[in-house]
């Protein structure tokens, strides 16, 4: 079983140019640039939905501070800076 896959992906006039200007840029050709592209954006959202995942579970086990906590918290930390700022 082959270790690599091949797939298409439709791209408009602009972004193949800036395409092949990166990959030409980087003496690669158009496929390795695009691999790494994908590569990349794939390790980028996979992180991303782990991260997403991780404040689902903390939710579920009730560690989190609502909303308005937060918002009273901030607010109370711009009052106290600029009651600083006029003193």
């Amino acid at each position: 079983m082959s270790k690599t896959a091949v797939i298409t992906a439709r791209l408009d006039a602009e972004t193949l140019a800036l395409v092949d200007k990166v990959a030409s840029a980087r003496g690669r050709s158009r496929a390795w640039f695009v691999a790494k592209a994908v590569e990349n954006a794939a390790r980028r959202e996979t992180e991303f939905l782990t991260l997403v995942q991780e404040g689902f579970d903390d939710i579920e086990a009730g560690r989190f501070v609502e909303h308005e906590v937060v918002l009273a918290d901030l607010d109370a930390m711009i009052a106290k800076h600029e009651a600083r700022c006029r003193e």
